[in-house]
């Protein structure tokens, strides 16, 4: 049975990581990741407005989108279970339906969705581009009956709301915050509560600038700036340097990351204040935004690739 799910929970607690010493710059998390154990993060505050209002209009159904290794599927499977809703996940990979028993198997982030009582369908990746369609839309109703729609992850204007609670008041007092960015939804919702005297760098995990339009839809300031040098060739994409660098970071400072959003943000961090990129004694604030589920399924890749693991895992 999922663990009881805490909405009305605002904030998380900040810890100094470091201090450089030769700049006086101060690092500091928020981690968002201890929200709970099964819905953590920036999925927390993404799902908490979109469960009221699936409530509020008697939804029995919650249908999403997501890869196979999705923070969101294996979060709304929970929260679904939690608040007794019917949770359906359309999964981008048909191949992966023609051995199903073998994907259970070998994914742990499917087999939780499916011990939450989530179904999965599993769509071809063209069929998948079409996820916003009305056509799409229209013909998983004819399938499955009525349901309330979450996006892939689970990023929309609700979702925007909540993660407006991230921060509280008195992190105004940062100079910069850092977040990792896949959807957009989250950097969107901590730009809105932000100061402008306050500088948000998001670190996007994936290749390209296109997500500066999204953002830009979803925010009127301007004190923010995507960064799109740390992504290691794209989205799930990791190199022997960013698994180094995440296991050197757990033993140094006790905080696990996960390889695909928060372990690049601190990568690039770390990388930017060596490089001299902010001033002398700012004071930095960067939230981690969870993901930890998907590290058995990146060490699953990084085994059969016979490369170095993640290698804290089994010690959470």
């Amino acid at each position: 049975m999922s663990k009881a799910i805490d909405f009305s929970l605002q904030y998380s607690p900040n810890y100094l990581v470091k201090k450089f010493e030769e700049s006086g710059i101060q690092l500091y998390i928020k981690r968002e990741d201890l929200l709970h154990p099964e819905v953590s993060g920036n999925k927390f505050r993404k799902l908490k407005y979109n469960l009221k209002k699936a409530q509020e209009v008697d939804a029995k159904t919650l249908l999403t989108f997501g890869g196979a290794f999705s923070n969101h599927i294996a979060a709304l499977a929970a929260a679904g279970k939690a608040y007794n809703f019917e949770t359906i996940g359309l999964i981008r990979g048909e191949e992966l339906a023609v051995n199903l028993e073998k994907t259970l198997k070998e994914n742990a982030t499917l087999r939780f969705a499916v011990s939450c009582g989530m179904k999965l369908k599993f769509i071809s990746r063209t069929s998948y581009k079409e996820k916003t369609s009305p056509e799409l839309i229209e013909k998983l109703k004819k399938e499955f009956g009525e349901f309330y729609l979450i996006p892939e992850g689970g990023t929309n204007l609700l979702a925007i709301k909540g993660c407006e609670e991230i921060l509280s008041e008195e992190d105004k007092e940062f100079d910069f915050v850092g977040v990792s960015v896949g959807t957009g939804g989250t950097i969107s919702g901590i730009i809105n509560s932000t100061s402008e005297t306050q500088k948000i760098l998001g670190f996007s995990a994936l290749k390209g600038d296109f997500l500066k339009d999204e953002i830009a839809m979803n925010t009127s300031s301007s004190n923010w700036e995507l960064i799109s040098k740390y992504h290691f060739g794209g989205y799930g994409k990791v190199s022997e340097e960013l698994i180094q660098f995440i296991n050197t970071f757990y033993k140094t400072y006790q905080i696990p990351l996960d390889p695909i959003y928060t372990g690049k943000m601190f990568y690039g961090l770390f990388d930017m204040i060596e490089k001299s990129a902010f001033p002398q004694n700012s004071r930095i604030l960067a939230i981690h935004t969870g993901g930890l589920q998907g590290i058995p399924g990146m060490n699953a890749q990084l085994t059969k690739r016979n490369q170095p693991l993640i290698d804290f895992w089994n010690e959470l």
